[in-house]
């Protein structure tokens, strides 16, 4: 095979290519090293095996009824480049597998349409245009190792998208020409397929689900996010979402630092509950504080704070396990006023390191040691880095008794 071929009106390149279409029926196969490039459509029919461990230039459509499209060997090759200058359609019945993928057609507001399984084993470029996935027949999954670049306003997935993995993942998701990712921390098994979209300005599905829990203070009502998982997926992640000026009302981050959270729509209690919020102002961003445990509908909220309550409780988030009476434990002033308190602390994982109840400042305090009744790795010392806690605690007035809880970042020294 020549190093360049031009799949224009070279008869016997592919088994056939008629009526204005490339077509193939047996076995084709980029070699690495060659460069194939069509500007029909390309049809890998029944039976057809196409293999690409070289670079191959789409300009039109890519239909796929084949036993194959794929790369050759057990280690990822190939890089295939859409390269359209109008609507490009990813459809067939088979799955279409690509090593790398390359995104780079200027039409406007739609520039690709995937109507067939597709998966990505190496990597995908976002250069120009966005992506609709079908929902009926569509699916865009990356695969473990699957990484992304340069995605942005100018070029994303709008519909479903599929990781399939161990590793933290952020989704190059958006909708009505918005890039609005959120991140999922690194599953467990390299098995676990975790899905997410998103959606903006859809009046219908807030209109259905305005109800609060007692605790949220206002609903952003513009936005939402999917994460589901597979039935076979058993972990869980912490969730990253981020708020956006364009698309996030101003009410809702106004005092992110103070009151953001991330909401989940529960649909047993039919209102939306608070998973907390761990809020990085620089880089607009909010998190659950540990892993999720129930998935579906998330955006983001404001809750009702109780920093004025009288006689509250004041942490202080850095802990300094170095014996030198400094910082030695993590102190909560207060606490002690309220018995009734649970102490949760987790990793950047989300897996819990210590856990106690009736926590205090003589006897039973965390000092950098996982430590609790279901902690992993009991009695050991915790190695440095950013942790994150959960505090739980009942609070009676002149209104009443209610429980409440604090989250936040926590800071380990133990070197």
């Amino acid at each position: 095979m020549n190093k360049y071929l031009r799949l224009l009106l070279l008869i016997g390149v592919l088994p056939n290519l008629s009526y204005g279409q490339a077509v193939n029926k047996g076995q084709f196969y980029i070699k690495p090293g060659s460069v194939v490039s069509v500007y029909y459509p390309l049809e890998n029919k029944e039976g057809g095996d196409f293999m690409n461990n070289g670079e191959l230039f789409l300009h039109n459509n890519l239909i796929n009824n084949g036993k194959e499209f794929d790369f050759k060997g057990k280690v990822p090759q190939g890089k295939t480049y859409l390269v359209g200058k109008h609507l490009q359609l990813i459809e067939g019945k088979s799955l279409i597998n690509f090593n790398s993928l390359v995104l780079n057609n200027p039409s406007k507001r739609k520039a690709f349409e995937v109507k067939a399984p597709l998966s990505i084993a190496g990597d995908v470029e976002f250069k120009e245009g966005i992506v609709k996935v079908d929902s009926l027949q569509g699916a865009f999954t990356f695969l473990n190792h699957a990484k992304v670049s340069n995605v942005g306003d100018h070029s994303h997935i709008e519909g479903a998208v599929e990781k399939e993995g161990n590793e933290q993942f952020t989704y190059p998701k958006g909708d009505k020409g918005y890039y609005r990712e959120a991140t999922i921390s690194a599953p467990k098994h390299e098995k676990d397929i975790f899905s997410g979209r998103y959606s903006l300005d859809d009046k219908k599905f807030f209109k259905i689900r305005g109800n609060v829990s007692g605790v949220v203070d206002k609903l952003n009502t513009r936005e939402y996010w999917i994460i589901e998982h597979s039935k076979s997926t058993s972990s869980n992640v912490i969730l990253t979402l981020t708020w956006d000026e364009r698309t996030t009302p101003k009410e809702i981050y106004a005092n992110a630092a103070d009151n953001l959270h991330i909401l989940r729509w529960d649909a047993k209690q039919q209102l939306w509950v608070d998973e907390g919020g761990i809020v990085d102002v620089d880089n607009k961003t909010v998190s659950t504080p540990t892993s999720l445990e129930q998935y579906g509908f998330f955006t983001l909220g404001t809750v009702k704070t109780d920093k004025l309550l009288k006689g509250d409780v004041v942490i202080y988030n850095f802990v300094s396990a170095n014996g030198d009476g400094q910082n030695d434990f993590f102190r909560i002033d207060n606490i002690d006023r309220f018995p009734n308190n649970k102490v949760e602390i987790f990793n950047r994982w989300g897996v819990k390191v210590y856990d106690t109840s009736n926590y205090n400042s003589n006897d039973n305090v965390f000092r950098g040691y996982s430590e609790g009744r279901v902690t992993m790795n009991k009695k050991e010392q915790l190695p440095s880095g950013t942790y994150y806690y959960i505090i739980s605690y009942e609070y009676k007035d002149e209104s009443g008794s209610r429980m409440i809880k604090k989250t936040g970042y926590l800071h380990l020294e133990t070197n």
